[in-house]
């Protein structure tokens, strides 16, 4: 596995874990994650806020189908399981794309589909 692969294998595995200190390791200090439609952040201490957001409750149950990597892009596509405070269990679809330098996550665009939302 690439060190750029690695990086993202181990930020998925702290994320299921929901161990701060392990994904905070993989980011730049000044590393962007954005959601179309949601929202954007920049620096690791928002980035550490949204980790656990406060809508959801309990760990995420994160499936990595595929890594794929050209050049410093790494694109992760899977999917994540995870229970709203005060609603149901939420079934997504992901596609990450993650910018890398020096084997460090840079930037992060994730797209997000909720799989109910689309019954066909």
């Amino acid at each position: 596995m690439t060190p750029n692969k690695q990086t993202v294998h181990n930020y998925m595995e702290a994320f299921k874990a929901i161990d701060h200190e392990a994904i905070l390791a993989c980011l730049t200090d000044d590393v962007i994650w954005h959601i179309p439609g949601t929202f954007t952040i920049s620096g690791k201490e928002a980035f550490d806020k949204e980790i656990e957001n406060e809508n959801f409750t309990g760990k995420p149950i994160i499936e990595v189908i595929r890594m794929v990597e050209e050049n410093d892009i790494v694109i992760a596509e899977g999917t994540v399981q995870c229970k709203l405070k005060d609603g149901p269990i939420l079934n997504l679809v992901f596609c990450d794309v993650f910018h890398m330098q020096d084997a460090k996550i840079k930037q992060l665009t994730s797209y997000l589909m909720n799989t109910a939302a689309s019954n066909h």
